[in-house]
Formats: C-alpha cells, structure tokens, sequence
C-alpha cells in the first residue's frame, strides 16, 4: 500500500524499507560502516544543511542505491513511494551493466540535465562521499585515487551548479579540504 506522497510517514516508510534492502551490506570505509548510514547522510544533508523539505526529494535520497545496489524494481519504489519518488531514484542509478568508467563519465554528461529533485539527491551524494573519503577512505586507495575521485566528483557537480548554492559551497569546501587528505 502507498503511503500518501510528500508525507512525513513517506520519509519513515522509504528509511525502513532502505534499511531492510541494504541490511547486509556495508561501505569500502575502513570500518566497514553499515551501507544504510549513507543514503540517511544524503537526506540529513539534503534537510538539515540544505533545508530542503520537499519529501519526494528526501525519500528519493534515501532510496537513491535500492535500485542500484540492492535487488529492488522500479515496479516496486512505484507501488511503495509513488511515480515521483521512482523518478528521482531512476535519474540518480547508474546501468551496472555498463562499465565503471562509461558509467562515471555518463554521471558527468547527464548531470546538468536531470530533474533539479534529481540534481540535489546527486548533490547530497557527492558531498557525503567526498566527506567520507575525507574522514575514513577506504583503507586500500592510494592518494591517487582519492584525488581521482574528488576531481570526478568536482566534474559531476559542475552540472549540477545552479541547483543550490548553499550545498554546492559545502561541497567545494569539502573539495578544497582534498589537498589535506592525500
């Protein structure tokens, strides 16, 4: 049954189900943190620094790797969270059947042209994985890699620019604070 759009009791269904689909799965940080810390950062970013309330953007923030990472359907974030929500998620979730370096430049391509809901849930994703690979990396990326991966998301987020500049300022604070973190 579909909980009623833009609804408080929408952010807590999307919360629970994320969690139940990503139980068993953990991050590439150092510890191992669990997966669901991720996608609750995106909406914690997206509501309390961005002040965004629109709840089909948070829910989607949540929901943003079910699709992804997780067996979970477009059929299924429809009848659960609504055309809205499985929209936003369908715009932020790479085809894994594609290799990862046409799946990262198609990131960059597509950036500027996804929904502006679309736009600030990549936005939030960028800005918590950049702050995670600035607070614990994963323990086996040489200082390369980590500065590949923040040039790659500085290209990403140049598409998105426009979008909300409070946010895009974190992340270029975020961004300026690599040179720290070889």
């Amino acid at each position: 049954m579909q909980t009623p759009p833009n609804s408080l009791a929408a952010l807590i269904q999307a919360v629970a189900f994320a969690a139940d689909k990503h139980r068993n799965q953990r991050r590439k940080d150092a510890e191992a943190s669990p997966y669901i810390n991720h996608p609750i950062a995106l909406a914690n970013v997206l509501a309390n620094e961005g002040g965004v309330q629109d709840v089909t953007v948070l829910c989607a923030a949540v929901l943003h790797d079910t699709i992804e990472d997780t067996e979970t359907t477009a059929d299924e974030l429809r009848a659960l969270f609504g055309d809205q929500v499985a929209s936003v998620v369908l715009e932020v979730t790479d085809d894994k059947s594609l290799d990862k370096a046409v799946r990262k430049q198609l990131q960059i391509e597509h950036a500027p042209h996804i929904s502006p809901q679309a736009q600030l849930v990549k936005l939030a994703d960028k800005i918590s994985n950049v702050r995670d690979i600035l607070a614990s990396p994963p323990a086996d990326w040489s200082p390369e890699r980590k500065q590949a991966y923040f040039d790659w998301a500085a290209a990403v987020v140049a598409g998105l620019r426009g979008v909300h500049p409070g946010l895009e300022e974190v992340f270029d604070g975020l961004y300026a604070r690599r040179l720290g973190a070889g």
